[in-house]
């Protein structure tokens, strides 16, 4: 299987079995889950405390234990998931020859700002076509992300299209590595063809093909169908993520029910986390 973190984990479970529930789960069962994915006690406790800090979980305690519950921050960062997995799709079928362009420059000593603009417009699916110039097929709103590092001086932001003699596949081959792309998507096929079957359940499945399925699709600049070859491999391992995704849902339920404790928290106030000072 592939390596995926403890909080790609968490909030794969936490969209799964917690998103849209007004519930809050214990600790405790939430290790027990864990436990069949082989990450430790130690580390789901680290990424509970981590994610609470962080504005992703709210504390709720119901005597001596503490449950998590999403927060409103969370919630936006699963149903956001929640789009890229099931309404955006793998492959980009309704593409209108438009790119969006994102230019800037940025003195050298201001390299973190640019560092941080970077991984932000990777994350948000565009890629270098040269020094200071990015782009991303569609039209993207990069507005928030501008605004939250604090770089619209900095940023010239508009849409376009190619013109000769630019075509549009060369630009999707100088600003994307096509070739690693098709390789993440030919290596899940090899990993999900035969699922594990040394895992213990359907449960532990599901919390891994969510995860491996989740980090592919945002790494991938869902590119024009147009512009990639015909036997694109994210094709056919969409179709099996689906298929896997839909039998785990039925039987990984009933699992996830039996294990989990759970209170409801629809008019429960949540415990404040204390910050370090600082």
């Amino acid at each position: 299987m592939a390596t995926v973190t403890p909080q790609t984990l968490m909030l794969n479970f936490l969209g799964l079995h917690v998103l849209g529930r007004d519930i809050a789960v214990y600790s405790g069962s939430v290790i027990d889950v864990f436990r069949r994915v082989d990450v430790s006690e130690e580390a789901v406790r680290s990424t509970l405390t981590r994610m609470a800090s962080r504005d992703l979980l709210a504390k709720h305690r119901n005597g001596r234990k503490v449950y998590f519950g999403l927060t409103e921050r969370a919630t936006g960062v699963l149903r956001d998931g929640e789009r890229r997995i099931w309404q955006r799709g793998a492959v980009n079928r309704d593409w209108d020859g438009t790119w969006t362009l994102v230019g800037f420059s940025l003195p050298e000593g201001r390299r973190g700002a640019r560092h941080d603009l970077r991984s932000r417009l990777q994350w948000a699916g565009f890629g270098p076509v040269q020094n200071g110039l990015w782009i991303a097929p569609g039209t993207r709103d990069v507005t928030e992300m501008v605004a939250d590092l604090g770089l619209a001086e900095n940023v010239t932001v508009f849409t376009a299209q190619h013109a000769k003699p630019t075509e549009a596949a060369d630009l999707a081959r100088r600003a994307f590595d096509t070739t690693a792309i098709a390789a993440r998507y030919q290596d899940f096929l090899a990993r999900w063809r035969e699922p594990d079957a040394a895992l213990p359940d359907d449960l532990a499945r599901q919390l891994l093909l969510h995860a491996d399925w989740l980090d592919l699709v945002r790494q991938d600049p869902h590119l024009p169908a147009e512009l990639l070859a015909q036997d694109w491999p994210a094709i056919e391992a969409e179709q099996l993520f689906q298929a896997l995704a839909t039998r785990y849902a039925a039987t990984a339920g009933p699992i996830a029910q039996a294990a989990i404790e759970s209170i409801d928290v629809s008019g429960r106030p949540a415990r404040a986390e204390r910050r370090p000072a600082g």
